[in-house]
């Protein structure tokens, strides 16, 4: 198993681009080592940047995936970290079933408003047909 990775590999691997990785490490979320001009990331680094884009993905904050990244640093057998994560996803879990909701709501209107629109465009349509047939049988 690889042991060391380029920036090139993280980009690829988590199709994010290099720019994005640069960012996150002037965040300090990302800390490779530099040989020369190059940034060398270790596995944790790759573990680091997979927890990143995950969090990302579920909706927290940088500050807050921060907070919790550096939770993981600290020398207490991780219960405070794993701790902290738990409330953390469920407020966030939370947070996710009410958007989900108001978006299964909002769906539900628009469902509506598109079957009012499209019968009212087939009533005019059907208006204007009929119209040009009776003008032309006159």
């Amino acid at each position: 198993m690889k042991t060391v990775f380029t920036i090139g590999d993280l980009s690829r691997e988590f199709d994010v681009t290099l720019r994005t990785l640069r960012f996150y490490e002037d965040k300090h979320l990302l800390s490779p080592r530099r040989q020369g001009m190059n940034r060398l990331y270790s596995r944790r680094d790759r573990a680091r940047l997979k927890l990143i884009l995950l969090g990302k993905k579920v909706g927290f904050s940088l500050v807050e995936i921060k907070e919790m990244l550096d939770l993981y640093d600290l020398k207490d057998g991780h219960v405070l970290q794993l701790r902290v994560a738990l409330e953390k996803f469920g407020r966030q879990q939370e947070v996710l079933r009410r958007q989900k909701e108001d978006i299964e709501q909002a769906m539900e209107e628009l469902d509506r408003t598109v079957s009012v629109i499209a019968g009212m465009l087939r009533d005019k349509e059907a208006e204007e047909t009929g119209g040009e047939r009776l003008e032309a049988a006159e």
